[in-house]
């Protein structure tokens, strides 16, 4: 089944390609979703005429990605989280801890771009991936320290 995509959607295409899934993703999902539509003689037309503006938004969406890459790129987090022994962690850092502490920040990223194995269970230094989209992806450092504890009486 041929459909033109309305969306960028990962692993399958761009906005305004013409890809070819099996026919229930297409019926099942892709048009329901109103993210795809056929690729038809009139829609085809269609998709020439705006052709132009569907790469304008894609040069805007990736030079934006780009930008977020480059705010992103030299950050340094530092996660305060309660150890024992052996430098173990009591918790873990998740992919939600990393995107609360880059929002306190001022950097909004959603955390399911954030890669990660497995979440973070020791104390130290980690490089953690954030894809942003439009196959722009940076590095944040992460440093999981230990919770400073509180005085006691």
């Amino acid at each position: 089944m041929e459909l033109i995509l309305k969306k960028t959607i990962d692993n399958l295409g761009e906005e305004g390609d013409v890809v070819n899934v099996k026919a229930g993703f297409g019926r099942n999902y892709l048009l329901p979703q109103g993210v795809a539509v056929l690729a038809n003689p009139s829609s085809l037309a269609i998709l020439e005429k705006e052709r132009a503006a569907i790469e304008a938004r894609k040069a805007t969406v990736k030079s934006e990605a780009e930008g977020i890459a480059k705010k992103i790129s030299g950050v340094t987090i530092i996660i305060e989280q309660r150890a024992g022994e052996d430098d173990k962690l009591f918790g873990s850092v998740t992919s939600s801890d990393i995107a609360e502490k880059l929002a306190s920040l001022g950097i909004e990223i959603d955390r399911k771009k954030i890669v990660l194995d497995e979440p973070i269970k020791t104390l130290g230094e980690f490089m953690v991936k954030i894809k942003i989209g439009y196959q722009v992806t940076a590095e944040v450092k992460v440093q999981v320290a230990p919770l400073a504890e509180e005085e006691k009486e």
